[in-house]
């Protein structure tokens, strides 16, 4: 199989290389301006697999953080949240984007038993059963953001199909009217991807001063509706919830209403496109494909295991321990990077080639425990979708053009990516 093209990032040449261990920061911006710095994370993983990064040049008031760059690594800390905590702290790199309060409002910020009990709610609504019920629904969204296209020679993956038809399947769940769809894309990726100057140009300051007011306005008014008229999306499942015979306050309601909206929206919508962009750029496994569609279901594990959505979550040690011979100290920063636990050379042959007949476990969910992804058998029967229709209507598609990565240290995800849809 043909092995992926070397999109690296600009410090991912002999500074990577060459650089003293101490010396290398992970989370600098210049490494990320091209996608995850592959170099860097496969030189973590052979000389220092745990590795310190002391202070964040962007984020002045961080201290540092630990990152875990192996499989069973990221697996041990995936699996124990009580010395790993997620309440402790946020699950994200730094705590600079949105306040503690916020983050600790979703169930991904909170530990053991309310995430149990809040994370129950929602996890009738995700079960491969009734996922599997919304196949029709699904595939007729796709269909239809497909025929959109009409006659046009070419289009941008991102925008014009993978953005609309994620945003409209969770937005479905939701409750999210259509007319609504462009907002709420704009308000996740601006969130979720604060320093790429594209997707969100007024930067870290606007999160605060615009999108967050912004999410609890639009948000406010959905809870107002659901509280006077109850309906079956999720929405009103988050309004009407109890949690130890309490109901979630409106900053909880919102937040949670957040964390699924942000995850249905950037979760497919990254893997699909860079997953078709591997296919695009080696023609023998598309025609693999094209040929035997029954392997789709094998192409979206190897998109999910090289192409994980997410590049990183975050715990926070609860008390001094030790992981991967380095010692952890209470209140240290774990960074769990899934773009490198993916491409572990101890677990995956070739690990940097994408070959849809590896059939290969991953983390793109996580590594299993509490926090394992509530929605992996929707997020599967998307990319299945997804990729069974582009290729159905457009066996010719190819790379038109140079992709984008979105800037970004959390959002693993192109931003742009020109396809031809017919031959020319």
């Amino acid at each position: 199989m043909a092995s992926e093209p070397a999109i690296r990032s600009k410090a991912a040449g002999a500074g990577v290389a060459d650089a003293p261990l101490d010396e290398l920061q992970v989370a600098d911006d210049a490494h990320w301006t091209r996608g995850a710095p592959y170099d860097l994370f496969k030189r973590l993983r052979s000389e220092c697999p745990v590795h310190w990064s002391g202070g964040i040049e962007q984020y002045p008031e961080e201290e540092g953080f630990w990152s875990v760059t192996r499989a069973d690594d990221v697996h041990t800390v995936s699996r124990d949240w009580r010395t790993y905590s997620s309440a402790s702290g946020i699950t994200a790199l730094t705590h600079s984007v949105l306040p503690l309060e916020l983050q600790q409002a979703m169930f991904i910020g909170m530990d053991p038993p309310k995430h149990d009990r809040l994370k129950a709610l929602f996890q009738r609504g995700f079960t491969p059963k009734r996922i599997a019920a919304h196949e029709g629904a699904i595939r007729a969204i796709t269909v239809d953001v497909l025929a959109r296209l009409g006659d046009r020679a070419s289009c941008d993956l991102v925008s014009d199909v993978a953005q609309p038809v994620v945003s409209r399947v969770i937005h479905s769940f939701m409750g999210i009217p259509p007319e609504d769809d462009a907002d709420w894309a704009r308000l996740m990726n601006s969130v979720l991807a604060v320093n790429d100057p594209d997707l969100n140009p007024g930067g870290q300051r606007a999160i605060m001063e615009r999108d967050v007011p912004e999410i609890f306005a639009r948000c406010g008014r959905l809870i107002a509706e659901r509280r006077e008229r109850p309906t079956d999306d999720l929405t009103s499942i988050l309004v009407h919830a109890e949690i130890d015979g309490e109901r979630l306050e409106e900053h909880e309601i919102v937040m949670g209403f957040f964390l699924l909206v942000a995850a249905g929206n950037d979760s497919t919508k990254a893997t699909y496109c860079s997953g078709m962009r591997a296919l695009l750029e080696d023609p023998r496994q598309k025609r693999m494909l094209l040929d035997d569609p029954s392997l789709i279901p094998d192409a979206v594990e190897e998109a999910l295991r090289m192409y994980p959505a997410f590049a990183h979550f975050r715990r926070t040690a609860t008390g001094d321990t030790e992981l991967g011979g380095q010692a952890i100290r209470k209140g240290d920063k774990v960074v769990m990077w899934y773009v490198s636990s993916n491409r572990d050379e101890g677990r995956y042959d070739d690990a940097d080639t994408f070959d849809l007949t590896r059939r290969a476990e991953h983390q793109a969910f996580g590594a299993g425990g509490r926090h394992f992804c509530l929605g992996t058998a929707l997020a599967r029967l998307e990319l299945r979708v997804l990729i069974e229709e582009t290729l159905k209507r457009y066996p010719e598609i190819e790379i038109e053009g140079e992709p984008l990565y979105a800037e970004t240290q959390f959002v693993n995800q192109l931003k742009t990516l020109p396809v031809r849809l017919r031959p020319a």
